[in-house]
């Protein structure tokens, strides 16, 4: 019986009640680790009345943080939703973490937010995650501003930050504000549109500044800012130029105007300073999120595609008249329940609907729904396009489901997600801890799309997969601390691969006849490499009818489903193509079934005569070193069978960029931090797959081997 459900569009919501969307910003803070993002956050709370006590990351007290193992290590591991208003505006905010390893919580975020503040250090500039982080927001066509932190620390630079963005990121900046001192000396900044000055006092309180003129030394290079920021914003309206060109000056509602018009469409991005931790310069961003910003409406709507991923053309659009849409970006499992964090594009969603999951084709209901601040939730009844909530309670919903109207059913384009590239091997301490593993595990797989599971049939093992060493490191200290789970933990393993670089032409015949009907198919085939990145390709090239067509489907699935496992140390194979030219088949003994069995059978008896190859994945590594150190970091990069790809002096030391395979980066950031006495830092990202040296492979070979030899025993 098919469960009663309200029509979400036939839902009589009046729309003068709905709020106004123009007042609303869906907004991201993302960054580099240690550029400042949750103190920003904290601040931003603080000012818009949604925490009256600030807490520190250093303290492990910020409110975003609200993980254990956030709070110890003073990093954020999971994206973090908030709620607060600034002038009447609504900000839905969501503080995302730095890492590397956790980049998918940044991704996902992205994909759902319509603007962003990207936060720079302004002694550390832009660093190896700001670019990656920057490049999931492009993608996105996430419009942002810039805001340059840490303007009091030693070594601050706010104009060679500017020239990074422009260099490094290729992108354009388009300076706001300049600032009043430097490093110890910074005190405030000056507001290049209305050339104000901002001073704030020494109590360290946010609301403690005066307003006053330009200071006097600065006049010459306010003047030179301002000029190049109005001949930036005026080329987005071609009247305004003409204008201008004719000798009128534009006004500042015009200029305004100008600026978001560029900032949308990511023509440039405007910038700003301050220094959040001293509490001076905050409220700039929070205007800036205001004027320059998109509102829901103002962004690409979100293309929708069918059940094969592929587009329609169609597209859901933010408005609330509309049926009802929305985008399962994140589920976290709390003290409450599963919780479904969900960007609502269209339409209006009321506690006791029942809403279709499309890539289930299943119908659950919205029991209840609440708007978090963090770890902290208000429950409401009604939630609309624009809206970012979390619904309590959904069971079959997994990160990137769509969300919709049961009678009105679309999918929205759904999120991809990396492979992991390493992975670790865990077995409970004893059976208590084996009932419990199993359902912690189920908790953190849907929590994390980067995270995955799977048992070694032959060991019965759980292999955990991951991102980098910290990503499965926290995994494990999640299953312990927050699961209460013993486990013990193998040594970390690299996710090889397994390619071939031989064309071969070949054929096999399954033949069995034992009593009753046989089992007979008869398959000609080339197996052939391609290109990285391809993965694998099945093509029929059959005519005449030697193969009836309805067994072709089987022959590609026994090859498909063989992939997984290699012919040289059972990992799975890449990158080649399978045609299928010919074969044979028998009237009465022929199915699927022997076709499947035939095509296996071919993948092990070919694969050993392509000429296969190990593949060992391939990290993008940047180093920053103390001057004194980068000799020996270099070297020891060498040794790592490091390639190195460019060094680049920055501020206090050397940035060494380079490419090496993962299985020689295990324990780098303990010899990184002998070499450089603690000073060293590191980050490391997925870049390839590329064909291990002979003896490398070798030692994967008798490895797998020796494994297969302890299992038989």
């Amino acid at each position: 019986m098919r469960p009663r459900h309200v029509p979400l569009a036939s839902q009589s919501v009046s729309i003068h009640c709905m709020k106004d969307l123009t007042k609303y910003r869906n907004i991201g803070i993302f960054a580099h680790v240690d550029a400042g993002k949750t103190t920003t956050t904290e601040r931003i709370l603080k000012l818009t009345g949604k925490i009256h006590k600030m807490g520190e990351v250093h303290d492990g007290a910020a409110t975003t943080d609200f993980m254990e193992q956030e709070q110890e290590r003073g990093i954020t591991i999971q994206s973090a939703a908030t709620t607060c208003f600034w002038k009447d505006y609504q900000f839905n905010i969501i503080d995302t973490p730095g890492h590397v390893d956790f980049t998918i919580e940044v991704y996902r975020s992205l994909k759902v937010l319509d603007g962003g503040v990207g936060v720079f250090c302004a002694s550390g500039g832009v660093e190896p995650q700001s670019e990656t982080n920057w490049r999931y927001a492009t993608d996105s066509h996430v419009s942002r501003i810039i805001y340059v932190n840490k303007m009091d620390r030693i070594g601050a630079d706010y104009y060679r930050v500017i020239d990074q963005v422009q260099n490094i990121l290729g992108s354009k900046p388009l300076v706001m504000v300049l600032p009043i001192g430097v490093e110890n000396s910074f005190v405030g900044v000056v507001d290049l549109l209305t050339r104000k000055s901002y001073i704030w006092d020494e109590t360290g309180l946010p609301d403690n500044f005066t307003v006053g003129d330009v200071p006097a030394d600065m006049v010459d290079k306010v003047e030179e800012f301002r000029a190049l920021l109005v001949e930036t914003a005026i080329e987005q309206d071609d009247d305004v130029m003409e204008k201008y060109l004719d000798g009128e000056q534009p006004d500042i509602d015009t200029l305004k105007r100008c600026i978001r018009t560029g900032t949308i469409a990511m023509a440039f991005f405007p910038t700003y300073c301050g220094s959040s931790f001293k509490n001076k310069g905050v409220q700039n961003i929070l205007d800036a999120v205001v004027d320059y910003l998109p509102c829901p409406t103002e962004v690409r709507p979100q293309p929708e595609v069918d059940l094969e991923g592929h587009p329609t053309g169609e597209y859901a659009y933010v408005d609330v008249t509309k049926p009802f849409r929305a985008l399962a970006f994140k589920i976290m499992d709390d003290k409450f329940g599963a919780l479904t964090f969900t960007r609502i594009y269209s339409g209006v969603l009321k506690k006791g609907t029942t809403v279709l999951n499309t890539f289930t084709g299943k119908t659950e209901r919205v029991g209840r729904m609440v708007e978090m601040h963090a770890n902290d939730r208000t429950e409401i009844d009604v939630a609309q396009a624009g809206d970012i909530i979390a619904i309590v309670g959904m069971k079959n919903v997994q990160t990137g489901h769509t969300l919709c109207d049961v009678d009105h059913p679309a999918t929205l384009e759904p999120m991809v997600f990396p492979e992991p590239v390493i992975s670790i091997a865990v077995a409970p301490k004893d059976r208590a801890n084996a009932e419990k593993l199993g359902i912690a595990i189920s908790k953190m797989v849907k929590e994390d799309p980067s995270f995955h599971v799977e048992t070694d049939d032959e060991t019965n093992e759980l292999i955990l997969k991951g991102m980098g060493e910290l990503h499965l490191d926290i995994k494990i200290d999640i299953l312990k601390r927050t699961h209460k789970v013993e486990v013990n933990v193998g040594a970390p393993q690299v996710a090889y691969r397994e390619t071939i670089t031989k064309a071969v032409k070949d054929s096999y015949t399954h033949k069995k006849q034992s009593g009753g009907s046989g089992q007979f198919a008869k398959i000609e085939y080339t197996i052939e490499p391609l290109e990285p990145g391809s993965g694998f390709v099945f093509e029929s090239a059959v005519v005449g009818g030697n193969i009836p067509k309805e067994y072709i489907p089987a022959v590609e699935k026994g090859f498909r489903t063989s992939i997984f496992k290699g012919p040289l140390a059972g990992y799975p194979c890449l990158d080649f193509k399978v045609t299928l030219t010919d074969g044979g088949f028998h009237a009465v003994d022929s199915s699927s079934i022997a076709f499947e069995i035939a095509a296996k059978a071919a993948y092990r008896q070919t694969m050993q005569k392509a000429a296969p190859h190990i593949l060992e994945p391939i990290m993008k590594i940047d180093v920053f070193t103390p001057e004194a150190q980068v000799g020996d970091v270099i070297g020891d990069l060498n040794r790592r069978r490091g390639m190195i790809k460019s060094q680049d002096t920055v501020f206090h030391g050397v940035r060494v960029k380079a490419e090496a395979p993962l299985s020689s980066m295990f324990g780098y950031i303990g010899d990184l931090r002998t070499m450089t006495s603690g000073r060293g830092q590191f980050s490391m990202e997925f870049l390839q797959y590329s064909p291990c040296p002979r003896n490398i492979a070798e030692e994967v070979i008798a490895a797998a081997k020796a494994r297969e030899e302890a299992l038989r025993k």
